[in-house]
């Protein structure tokens, strides 16, 4: 009974004693030998991969110190300039970027980039051009960066944009601009002549325009009767569209089309009614505009919703091809907002939104027209394969419209 009890002990005892051919070692030690370099390779390989990581969040977080969020690599079409100024302060750190060097400028003048337009311009350079970046040359603010008013050499006026390294939204907006605006010449557009590559720093510098911005001529103090006239109104928006549908912008896939209607129905709001998009010194159903401005036309008080300084009103037919663009363009549902194109085509067309079947003696059968089988106004804007929930919505808003103004049309 002993030996059943104790057999498997013993026997793993014996074959553990017995010597091996390596160096005449018992098993035992070979196993505690191997056991042992397995356990110091493992913690070795775990120090490696530890020491690493703390050597990356090291150099991250020194990086971050000079420059609050990690620049993504650039373009290799962009050129970096790395120049060496006489400063009182030590060079910033290189910038983590991959770019393309290119041959500098002995005399410290712009030069061509290899982009095939425009000018590279030296940080020093643009530091001269604004002051050192002077408070009272800051001419706009938003979210991206600083727009400082600069004068180059011969007296040329510009306006240099300072981008803000927020979460690596100010390269992405660098690139898209230098590599797909810069070639872009559009009436509708400032002109980007050139930009700032310099370690951390990304600028933009665009033609200064002097009548200032749709911003200070909306909200400005510009007195009782403001100088914008419906007209006027009307053809910064059809402009200001015909601008967004540039296929240079929207081709590099840097841009979100949908959410650049959207914005772009705000903008047509703010120009209709004078008012920010958010106001909390308004009461607290007015504080947002789009729910303001739906809230008003629902409630048939359209003409309600037009800028007090309106110097004169618009038809009725007018105000509602305004307010329909708006509306649709901020449709909560992204895929049923109009495209661009369709936008320019609304703003154009002399019968959209409502016909007046009753004078034109136009029925509509089936989605088509009795005149020479002309399609609906609605129809012809929308896109085969997503034209169901776009007309759909453009008949909502209409009815809505129709129920706010009646179907008297000027």
């Amino acid at each position: 009974m002993s030996d059943g009890k104790g057999g498997k002990p013993a026997f793993l005892n014996d074959q553990l004693s017995k010597r091996t051919t390596i160096f005449g070692l018992r098993l035992w030690v070979v196993v505690g030998i191997c056991v042992g370099a397995a356990i110091v390779i493992l913690l070795f390989l775990l120090s490696l991969c530890f020491t690493s990581r703390r050597n990356k969040s090291k150099t991250l977080t020194t990086h971050n110190n000079k420059n609050p969020t990690f620049i993504p690599t650039v373009s290799r079409e962009i050129q970096e300039i790395r120049v060496d100024p006489p400063r009182a302060d030590p060079d910033p750190e290189p910038a983590h970027v991959e770019v393309k060097k290119g041959d500098q400028n002995d005399g410290g003048g712009p030069e061509v980039s290899h982009l095939g337009w425009g000018h590279w311009y030296t940080l020093r350079e643009l530091e001269e051009a604004t002051n050192e970046f002077a408070d009272e040359n800051v001419i706009g603010e938003g979210g991206y960066g600083i727009v400082y008013k600069g004068v180059l050499e011969e007296d040329h006026k510009v306006a240099v944009k300072n981008l803000l390294n927020n979460r690596g939204q100010a390269e992405r907006e660098f690139k898209v601009e230098v590599e797909a605006i810069g070639r872009v010449r559009h009436k509708n557009l400032v002109r980007l002549l050139g930009y700032c590559a310099e370690g951390t720093h990304r600028m933009l510098v665009y033609e200064y325009v002097n009548n200032g911005n749709l911003e200070q001529w909306l909200h400005g103090d510009v007195g009782p009767c403001s100088p914008l006239t419906w007209e006027i109104r009307m053809n910064i928006i059809l402009g200001t569209a015909k601008g967004y549908v540039a296929p240079e912008y929207a081709s590099t896939g840097m841009l979100n089309e949908r959410s650049d209607v959207y914005s772009f129905g705000i903008l047509v709001m703010e120009i209709i009614t004078g008012r920010h998009p958010v106001d909390y010194g308004r009461p607290t159903g007015e504080v947002n505009l789009v729910d303001w401005l739906k809230t008003m036309v629902s409630n048939r008080e359209s003409e309600g919703v037009l800028d007090p300084k309106l110097p004169d009103k618009p038809s009725t037919r007018a105000l509602k091809r305004a307010l329909l663009v708006a509306l649709r363009c901020v449709d909560p549902n992204a895929q049923k907002r109009p495209k661009m194109g369709h936008i320019v085509h609304m703003l154009e067309a002399d019968d959209f939104p409502f016909r007046d079947d009753r004078r034109g003696g136009v029925k509509e059968q089936h989605g088509k027209s009795s005149r020479d089988g002309a399609m609906p106004m609605e129809k012809r804007l929308s896109e085969p394969g997503d034209s169901s929930g776009y007309e759909s919505s453009v008949q909502t808003d209409r009815t809505m419209l129709r129920k706010g103004e009646g179907d008297d049309e000027q």
